[in-house]
């Protein structure tokens, strides 16, 4: 809890809803002028530079504004909030926080401001005249920030303002410039709040005044959206499962009188011809293990920032059915037959496609099933990892196709990939099956191949 989240936050007075927060676009870079034209931004600014420690953060800050890097500024009672990119383009969410004036401080100020039909208009005209705030200060009310009162936060880990900090307050002076009751909001009400109680306490002058008056709520959604507009902190990350959730049970002979009770029965519906419990079943399985699957991977470090993957063609996800059928609960005996026939497979290639997936998904598959000629740069990196990979006397004889090197003399074989990897190969039974994981090394791939009891068949 902050200093300005403590007792004051049950006398807070109640904005009604009516106009919380307000989001403002991304102002375009202010080079060649000032930040702030009026006295009250110039007085914002101030207490901004009397209370930062280093004026080198300072002096990026300011730079940073003056170059643009500042998102949408999300003005609500107690905070402002943005995005400020860096000059390589990191985004860092920075807040800057302002005490909220009590539910009896606004009483007072409005009273005072009702008092005077000066201060009303020139308030709806957009400016803060002097004498109101002298005169507020007077009653115990601090509408202007001092030293020490803008308090800053942003997920960069400085303590004290920085760059990104002050980068966002130097564009709140020029929304300041610009709209006077932005500093109401961030005390604790907005402009309709203050229009109304305003209202409520001289219907004369203040009503005439905000009738002349109007501006729309908040800015037009495309521009928020282009503008990448700033939301409320998100909420937890969810926690993977330990193991994929249970999908509902379609045994149509007891489903209803379990679950649902007896008095259902005669509503109960038969299962259509064309459905398949069974297949279905393995379809609800296999689809909440993969679930459970994005969800882990999207929440490893650096996810973000991996290319999207390719959408998997037909052949290619009936092979990743056929590899999580060992997961589901009730596999269906028929599928291994089914899923071959539906990916132009028979069973024996299918349960070698399968093995290569287990291994290394569809860039395993792709090494499995695709020949490709290496050329060029990729084909001079290729001979040089092998050339390396072993002492001289050591080097095992291979005969290169394609992308494929065979042991001569033995039933080994390495295949490379797209990627630059190495793939363990050994021939069994007439074919080729996928040995080991890839790896860099061409050695280090190839004495995966290897029969587990130590054998090495020879090539026929």
């Amino acid at each position: 809890m902050t200093r300005y989240e403590d007792a004051h936050d049950h006398d807070r007075a109640d904005d009604g809803g009516g106009d919380a927060e307000r989001t403002f676009a991304a102002l375009p870079p202010a080079r060649g002028r000032g930040f702030a034209q009026t006295w009250w931004g110039q007085a914002w600014l101030k207490a901004l530079e009397d209370t930062a420690l280093d004026g080198q953060q300072v002096r990026t800050g300011r730079r940073l504004a003056r170059a643009g890097a500042v998102g949408a500024v999300s003005v609500r009672p107690g905070r402002i909030t943005a995005i400020v990119r860096d000059p390589d383009g990191t985004g860092h969410r920075a807040d800057v926080l302002l005490a909220e004036l009590s539910g009896a401080q606004w009483d007072r100020f409005i009273e005072m401001a009702a008092a005077r039909a000066a201060h009303v208009a020139a308030l709806l005209d957009l400016e803060m005249p002097p004498h109101l705030v002298e005169d507020s200060e007077a009653a115990g009310i601090d509408l202007l920030p001092g030293t020490g009162d803008l308090e800053p936060e942003c997920d960069c880990g400085a303590w004290d303002h920085c760059g990104h900090t002050v980068a966002l307050c130097h564009q709140v002076a020029r929304l300041l410039d610009q709209d006077p009751f932005v500093l109401l909001l961030m005390r604790g009400r907005g402009e309709r709040a203050v229009v109304e109680a305003l209202q409520a306490r001289d219907g004369g002058a203040a009503g005439a005044a905000a009738s002349a008056r109007s501006r729309p709520a908040g800015i037009d959604a495309a521009e928020a959206y282009a503008a990448g507009v700033v939301l409320p902190p998100p909420p937890a990350l969810p926690e993977v499962p330990e193991i994929p959730g249970t999908p509902p049970s379609l045994d149509t002979d007891t489903a209803m009188d379990t679950d649902l009770g007896s008095d259902l029965d005669a509503n109960a519906q038969p299962v259509p011809a064309a459905v398949d419990p069974a297949a279905l079943t393995f379809l609800m399985s296999a689809t909440a293990a993969e679930a459970r699957r994005l969800l882990a991977d999207a929440l490893r470090p650096g996810h973000g920032q991996r290319p999207v993957a390719e959408e998997l063609s037909p052949a290619q996800d009936a092979v990743r059915l056929a590899a999580a059928r060992s997961t589901a609960d009730e596999p269906d005996p028929l599928l291994p037959a089914r899923l071959a026939d539906g990916s132009g497979r028979d069973p024996r290639v299918l349960a070698t496609a399968v093995a290569a997936w287990r291994l290394g998904g569809p860039e395993a598959l792709a090494v499995l099933e695709e020949e490709w000629a290496v050329g060029g740069e990729a084909l001079a990196r290729a001979r040089a990892a092998l050339e390396s990979a072993w002492d001289e006397d050591e080097r095992p004889s291979l005969r290169a196709r394609a992308n494929r090197w065979t042991v001569v003399g033995a039933a080994h074989q390495l295949r490379l990939g797209r990627d630059g990897r190495w793939w363990p190969y050994r021939e069994e039974d007439g074919r080729w099956v996928p040995a080991g994981v890839a790896a860099h090394d061409p050695a280090t791939a190839l004495a995966q191949t290897a029969r587990p009891d130590g054998s090495e068949p020879q090539e026929p």
